[in-house]
């Protein structure tokens, strides 16, 4: 079996819009893609590590815990032998506390990539490859997460475009979220439960190729 390590935030946690809950594995996006995996002969294991409010590289001033390159390496360590690595974080960097543009969020990005490149796993374990994942820009944010999103509808711009760059000077596969989902209808950051649904069957295809096996079979 082999194991696909999500890091990421709130949006792969599977937080339902307007609520503290959380959707079911099989209604969040890693769960849909693992079950698709499976389906199509992969036998993998996604082993989900998602932190409401995690950054990429920036502390959080009310809440512990949320700088994503803080621990880490110790996770890749835990987890080896990792398959794959998926990296989707972004959103949180553009909460109205910080100043922070795409091009200061994708730089963190870089800075997680090093720090899995160089996390100290057992000799003989591979080096995992990364799959850097931009998230669908942020909508207008509604109710609660207003005040704690404002301005970052505008503030996102180009993230897609400067994860990409990221991903292709360091060698890493890229993927676009926002290419196969707008954000939440509800809250304008989240995912809602289609949505997931949407990603998560993408991602299958995205995934397949770089895993043993090749494509998935028409």
């Amino acid at each position: 079996m082999r194991h696909i390590l999500v890091y990421a935030d709130s949006l792969s946690w599977g937080l339902i819009p307007f609520t503290r809950r959380r959707l079911e594995f099989e209604q969040r996006w890693p769960g849909v893609m693992e079950i698709g995996l499976n389906g199509a002969g992969r036998n993998v294991r996604v082993v989900e590590d998602c932190l409401n409010g995690r950054r990429t590289v920036w502390d959080d001033p009310f809440k512990p815990g949320r700088n994503g390159l803080v621990g880490l390496a110790q996770r890749i360590e835990i987890h080896s032998p990792l398959a794959l690595v998926v990296l989707m974080l972004g959103t949180n960097d553009f909460q109205s506390m910080h100043p922070h543009n795409a091009w200061h969020s994708s730089q963190g990005i870089a800075v997680l990539v090093a720090a899995i490149r160089q996390a100290p796993i057992e000799p003989g374990m591979p080096v995992p490859p990364i799959l850097i994942v931009a998230p669908p820009p942020i909508g207008v944010p509604k109710g609660p997460l207003a005040p704690k999103f404002a301005g970052g509808e505008h503030k996102c711009a180009g993230l897609a475009a400067t994860h990409r760059e990221v991903a292709e000077a360091l060698g890493c596969r890229f993927f676009d979220a926002g290419g196969v989902t707008p954000a939440s209808r509800v809250d304008g950051v989240h995912l809602d439960a289609d949505q997931h649904l949407a990603l998560g069957r993408a991602m299958v295809e995205v995934v397949a190729p770089l895993l043993p096996g090749g494509e998935i079979p028409c």
